[in-house]
């Protein structure tokens, strides 16, 4: 490598070594401890009915890749097959399967708003959709987290300055670092006022909340300004993601969106596994009652030792504040067999936390011992 190349390369190197000194040692790391850091909510990623479903498909001859775009290549047979299965279960128009939920919320944010359009998000809302908004055509402005009227202000300041396009509102149901929902039913109702399609992120909901695990969107399907994303990688314990919207809409993304038209397909086999994840939800619904119950004695614990937090979900904040901090009480918990992580910057200066995930993977002993390991280790050695 020569010189010129060198010297390009040391920026990079900089910032690598600035992230170590300002946080201990960042970086992939392998899963070990009991799960606290995962998303598999309801522990469908290793359920036998997903292998003995990817067993049989494969017997039958599925293929593993699709081979390219499903418009060059043509459809298989198992996406259309998960589509029609995610509508009916929905209860939407239609649904389009995309291959990650970071890709379906880049994907809508960029091909269906225009120009002279205006998008709103929730200042929380997942970087995927701001990255949407930044590569899109609209105009977009940031409101305050969580909060309706902040969201109609911003609507109504762009059209006193003269905006007439049409009004996109992006939000999540249930985000994702908080823990906390968001107030569906007002953003329902500002979008029917004005006339604006409402986007939401069901990433953390779905399968677990709603009408059997639809997400907290399931009293408004069918409604053609709202499209949803439900996320295949989470509670559904597959890969991918699926987009439920009015035909005129999904047509449109078929024809329109360059994340659809020029990116290979995913991958049949994941078609198959979340197919038969949303039979599973359907078929066992006490894997959701399970994870509430569990979701209220973790809540419950925490009270008792006096962190109470403002989540009431299954992604549980324990704000720490100092970055450094924060990675050496992960660190310590780890070091108990805990598999808790820290989540720090990109997230915003002085609100590093610990972010604790409640899944089917563990039980409520291992609740209770994580939570006295976290009191233990907060109040005594990490100071």
């Amino acid at each position: 490598m020569n010189l010129t190349h060198q010297s390009k390369l040391h920026r990079y190197s900089a910032a690598v070594e600035a992230m170590r000194e300002e946080g201990g040692r960042p970086g992939l790391t392998a899963r070990a401890g009991v799960d606290f850091a995962s998303s598999d909510y309801l522990a469908l990623a290793s359920a036998p009915r997903m292998k003995e479903a990817l067993f049989a498909a494969l017997k039958a001859g599925t293929p593993i890749g699709a081979g390219g775009s499903r418009l060059l290549r043509r459809n298989c047979g198992e996406h259309e097959a998960l589509e029609t299965e995610a509508a009916r279960f929905f209860r939407a128009e239609t649904a389009l399967f995309f291959g990650s939920g970071y890709i379906a919320n880049f994907a809508i944010l960029t091909t269906l708003p225009q120009r002279g359009d205006l998008l709103v998000l929730d200042s929380l809302v997942h970087a995927s959709m701001h990255e949407g908004a930044r590569a899109g055509r609209a105009e977009f402005r940031i409101a305050a987290h969580n909060d309706p009227q902040s969201v109609e202000d911003t609507i109504g300041d762009w059209h006193a300055k003269g905006g007439v396009g049409r009004v996109w509102i992006a939000i999540e149901s249930l985000y994702s670092l908080d823990g906390d929902f968001a107030p569906l039913a007002d953003l329902v109702e500002i979008a029917e006022r004005y006339e604006a399609f409402l986007v939401v992120d069901e990433a953390h909901a779905t399968g677990i909340y709603g009408e059997q695990g639809r997400g907290l969107t399931a009293p408004y399907q069918g409604c053609g300004y709202i499209l949803v994303v439900h996320t295949c990688g989470k509670a559904l314990g597959a890969a991918g993601a699926l987009v439920t919207a009015s035909s005129v809409l999904r047509d449109f993304m078929v024809y329109r969106c360059r994340p659809f038209i020029s990116a290979t397909a995913p991958s049949p086999q994941m078609a198959v596994a979340a197919r038969q994840a949303l039979l599973i939800v359907q078929e066992e619904p006490e894997r959701r009652r399970r994870l509430i119950d569990l979701i209220d004695f973790a809540h419950r614990q925490l009270a008792i030792c006096g962190r109470p937090t403002r989540s009431s979900s299954q992604i549980i904040p324990y704000r720490v504040g100092d970055n450094a901090r924060t990675i050496r009480l992960a660190a310590a918990l780890q070091a108990r067999g805990f598999d808790v992580r820290a989540i720090r910057p990109p997230a915003p200066p002085g609100r590093a936390r610990l972010r604790i995930s409640l899944t089917l993977n563990v039980e409520q002993d291992d609740v209770s011992e994580m939570i006295d390991a976290l009191v233990e280790e907060t109040w005594g050695k990490i100071r």
